[in-house]
């Protein structure tokens, strides 16, 4: 009896989060994919239609290809320079310095901020051709440069905004290397081992975890880049940052397409767990786990 009565009083307890799952998660993801196959415009009721969505999008929208084209450039981008940067403050945070923990909130804050709108908007001004680094580059005689402007530098310009928020990948790699052995460090040091070496051959290799959680939460969240490309660059120029989510938001709430835009998002959601499942599938030959 009191077992019946303690799992009836869990079932209760989960009983708001169940009702909040099936209304703002279930509910949604389960109508988006009916709307993928629907002439919807908000304006209309729903008319199925078949996969008719799905072949415009192969076959005559032309800045479908683009926008994942630009999408996969960002993620190509961004995903690696924000890990190497957590990597790198992580192993500079852990040693035994003073101050320690006000240098590690200090370099955490930027990721509770993150890609806000506020900060695409400051990232903008800094960048732009009479902003902040601009003008400390004419201060040291250096030419201007379109960061914002110019095709070429745009993408990477955005990407920087989402390698500066590292925090929480920095604080994951740190409680991966808490849990590295001394032990491990000192025999390599008895054994004459450099710094260099001790890195490549124990702290990377038994850091493996927590570079695939990063890689995996980063690839996800990289995929689904909004905000600094709407804000700083509005897609520009020429489209050189017009961002998958872009397209998106532009045909359900500019187009009011909401039944493409459904289809859009579940393209984009197949993209990103083919992904996620082809470095599952090839985590085993990179990923050690210490038993």
């Amino acid at each position: 009896m009191k077992k019946r009565k303690s799992l009836s009083e869990g079932y209760y307890y989960i009983l708001p989060w169940f009702i909040g799952f099936l209304i703002f998660g279930l509910y949604p993801l389960v109508s988006s994919l009916y709307f993928s196959f629907t002439d919807f415009t908000m304006f209309n009721k729903p008319k199925l239609i078949g996969f008719s969505n799905y072949v415009y999008m192969f076959t005559s929208d032309r800045e479908f290809f683009p926008s994942l084209l630009v999408t996969f450039k960002y993620v190509l981008f961004s995903v690696p320079m924000k890990i190497v940067s957590a990597l790198f403050f992580a192993v500079l945070l852990n040693r035994k310095l003073r101050y320690i923990n006000l240098f590690t909130t200090i370099y955490y804050l930027p990721s509770i901020l993150g890609a806000s709108v506020s900060i695409s908007i400051l990232w903008r001004f800094m960048f732009s051709l009479s902003g902040l680094v601009n003008t400390i580059f004419s201060k040291i005689g250096m030419k201007p440069i379109p960061f914002l402007e110019d095709p070429r530098y745009a993408l990477f310009s955005i990407s920087l905004l989402v390698v500066w928020s590292f925090g929480s990948s920095m604080v994951i790699f740190l409680a991966g290397l808490k849990q590295i052995p001394k032990e491990l460090y000192e025999a390599a040091s008895i054994d004459g081992a450099s710094k260099f070496k001790e890195f490549f051959l124990i702290t990377l290799p038994l850091l493996t975890p927590s570079l695939f959680f990063n890689l995996i939460m980063q690839l996800i969240n990289s995929f689904q880049s909004f905000t600094s490309a709407f804000v700083i660059t509005h897609g520009g120029p020429m489209k050189s940052t017009y961002l998958y989510m872009m397209k998106l938001y532009n045909e359900a709430f500019s187009n009011f397409k909401m039944g493409y835009a459904s289809a859009l998002s579940w393209f984009l959601f197949l993209v990103v767990l083919s992904v996620t499942y082809t470095i599952f599938k090839k985590s085993d030959k990179f990923v050690y786990y210490m038993e």
